[in-house]
């Protein structure tokens, strides 16, 4: 199954803010694996099929270095479309000398870095839907080593090319001030479900029965303030819906819990109770 496409509601782009726009660009094409789809002097948008912007990096006029201890971005996560990628993948980072953290979190194997600027960044790939352990609507998920021998042996030393095509934003995970409203938010108002909970730090959501579109979490403290709007870090981030009647659905449920809905150049943004920026389109 695919999760990340319709009639999944999913996160579809990521926007971020970086001090030097030409070092990002070069540290998303050479590392990451992106290309440019287009690019001016304070704006790049990046893309792994030639036709779709997953990421958007923008350089503000008057930006300021990231924020310690304040709510925003913890990770954007890439999702590549085979293990053999994901192996591929860790040996190019190993040839580029480029430090990872690594997870097997048991629905997905997942390797951890970050950009110049300290943005976090994810790139994994899913197990088979089938071999998720799923119990009273909740999936089972953890950080277990990964096992790097295993899955070396799908890779190659030179099969790194970039960016598979089929590659997409497969989540996002946000800090947070609060949990209780974070989750009214994301439920009632943008209609996801709560799949995972780890103890009172953290929620997963997702539509469709996948692991997780969305993480949230308290660990920058409760009550962490808000970044500065020119700092690095998350500008916006873009949710898909299935068709227009179901958005419309979401702006009023928006609205009946006194979240904020405004029409930009066609678009619905809104932004959750952390001050996190989010476009709503079809």
């Amino acid at each position: 199954m695919n999760f990340h496409q319709k009639p999944i509601t999913f996160v579809s782009h990521v926007h971020l803010k970086v001090e030097d726009l030409i070092r990002s660009v070069q540290f998303y094409k050479e590392v990451v694996g992106f290309t440019i789809l287009e690019q001016t002097k304070t704006l790049a948008k990046l893309t792994a099929d030639g036709k779709n912007t997953l990421l958007t990096i923008e350089q503000p006029e008057d930006v300021l270095p990231q924020q310690g201890r304040a709510t925003g971005l913890y990770h954007f996560a890439i999702l590549l479309p085979k293990r053999s990628d994901l192996a591929d993948f860790v040996y190019h980072c190993v040839e580029r000398g480029i430090r990872l953290g690594s997870s097997d979190h048991l629905v997905s194997e997942a390797l951890y870095f970050h950009d110049p600027d300290g943005n976090g960044i994810e790139v994994y790939t899913d197990r088979d839907p089938s071999t998720w352990i799923w119990q009273d609507q909740q999936v089972k998920m953890a950080v277990d080593p990964l096992d790097f021998e295993d899955l070396l042996k799908q890779g190659s030393r030179h099969g790194w090319k970039g960016l598979p095509k089929d590659t997409v934003m497969g989540h996002i995970h946000l800090h947070v001030a609060d949990l209780a409203t974070t989750e009214e938010f994301y439920r009632q108002g943008l209609g996801f479900e709560v799949v995972e909970r780890f103890s009172d730090q953290a929620l997963f959501i997702s539509t469709g029965k996948y692991h997780h579109h969305i993480g949230l979490n308290t660990w920058n403290g409760v009550g962490a303030p808000r970044p500065v709007r020119n700092s690095v870090g998350l500008k916006c981030y873009t949710i898909k819906y299935p068709d227009k009647a179901t958005l419309q659905k979401v702006a009023t449920n928006l609205k009946a819990i006194g979240a904020k809905v405004d029409v930009k150049e066609g678009k619905l943004i809104t932004e959750d109770p952390s001050g996190n920026q989010i476009i709503l389109s079809i």
